[in-house]
C-alpha cells in the first residue's frame, strides 16, 4: 500500500517530508492524486456516494443537537452562540423543521439545501443522496460568532411521534444516522418534564450505533423542578435511558437549564455550576 501510494520507499519519504506538512493536507493530496481519479473512472459517484470536495476535509469539527421535539435543542444552540443564528424559531410546538447546519460566515445569511450541497467549500454534497424533498429541509445559517471560529453547530428538527415522524417525506433516522457518522460530538437534550422516549426517537438512538463514545445526554430545563423533584427525574430519565442503550457503563448526564433567563428554581444553582 505504502509503495502504491508514494511510489519506492525513497520518494515517499522525501514527499512527505517535503509537501505533506499535516496530517490533513498529505490525505487530501494523496486522495486528489491517487483515489479521486480511480473513483472518477469506475463511476464510484453514482453508485455509492458523491466524491470528496475540499470541503469534506477542511471541514471544522461538528457537532449535532438532537432530541424531541420542545426539549430546549434550540434554546440550547441560542444559548452557546449567546445570539440568534438566522432562520430561529423557538416555541412550545415543534418549530424546528429542518436540519440546520450553524456556520461562521461574515454576515448573516441562509443558504437553501439545494445550494449548500454543490458548493465545494462545504462538508454536505453526500446529502444530496436523500432526495430533494429533504435538501428543501435542509439549509446553513451563517453568522459571524466566536464560538463557531472552530466548529460547526447541527441542529435538528424535534422527533415527532406516530404518523407524524414518517410522513415526513425522507428517512429520518438514515439522515440522523448520516451526520452522527460525520460529527464529532452527538448531544442528547432531555425535558425533565418529558422523560418517556417514544419509539421514533428509540430508534434514532439506535442509529447511532456505532458512535457511542461521542454520545453526551443532557437533562435541560432542570431548574423548573425542585431538589427532590430532580433526584426522581434523575431516576426516570437512567431507567429509560437503560432500556434503550445497551451499554455496561453507567451513562454520564449532564443536568442544567441552558438558556439566557435567570434560574426559576435557585436551589439547584450549585449542582448546575458544578455539572
Amino acid at each position: 500500500m505504502n509503495r502504491w501510494l508514494f511510489g519506492s520507499r525513497k520518494s515517499g519519504t522525501q514527499q512527505s517530508a517535503s509537501v505533506y506538512n499535516d496530517v490533513k493536507a498529505g490525505l487530501q493530496a494523496m486522495y486528489k492524486k491517487h483515489l479521486l481519479p480511480l473513483e472518477s473512472d469506475f463511476k464510484f459517484q453514482q453508485f455509492y456516494s458523491p466524491l470528496l470536495t475540499d470541503g469534506d476535509f477542511a471541514a471544522k469539527p461538528m457537532v449535532m443537537v438532537l432530541g424531541q421535539y420542545s426539549t430546549g435543542k434550540t434554546t440550547f444552540v441560542q444559548h452557546l452562540l449567546e445570539r440568534d443564528y438566522p432562520g430561529l424559531r423557538i416555541g412550545p410546538e415543534p418549530t424546528t423543521d429542518k436540519f440546520v447546519a450553524i456556520m461562521e460566515g461574515p454576515t448573516d445569511q441562509v443558504i437553501p439545501g439545494n445550494t449548500a450541497v454543490v458548493d465545494p467549500t462545504k462538508p454536505f454534497s453526500q446529502l444530496s443522496n436523500f432526495g430533494n424533498i429533504f435538501l428543501q429541509r435542509f439549509e446553513c445559517s451563517m453568522l459571524p460568532c466566536v464560538v463557531l471560529n472552530g466548529l460547526t453547530l447541527i441542529d435538528t428538527p424535534g422527533v415527532l411521534s406516530g404518523n407524524k415522524q414518517t410522513s415526513r417525506g425522507y428517512d429520518f433516522e438514515a439522515v440522523v444516522q448520516w451526520f452522527a457518522e460525520r460529527v464529532d460530538l452527538i448531544l442528547l437534550i432531555f425535558d425533565a418534564h418529558k422523560l418517556d422516549i417514544s419509539d421514533e426517537f428509540r430508534r434514532c438512538i439506535h442509529a447511532l450505533r456505532g458512535n457511542d463514545t461521542k454520545i453526551r445526554i443532557v437533562l435541560n430545563k432542570a431548574d423548573m423542578v425542585s431538589y427532590q423533584q430532580l433526584m426522581r427525574v434523575y431516576g426516570a430519565l437512567m431507567w429509560s435511558l437503560g432500556k434503550v442503550i445497551s451499554s455496561p457503563e453507567v451513562a454520564r448526564v449532564y443536568i442544567g437549564s441552558f438558556w439566557n433567563n435567570p434560574l426559576q428554581n435557585d436551589e439547584n444553582r450549585k449542582l448546575f455550576e458544578a455539572e
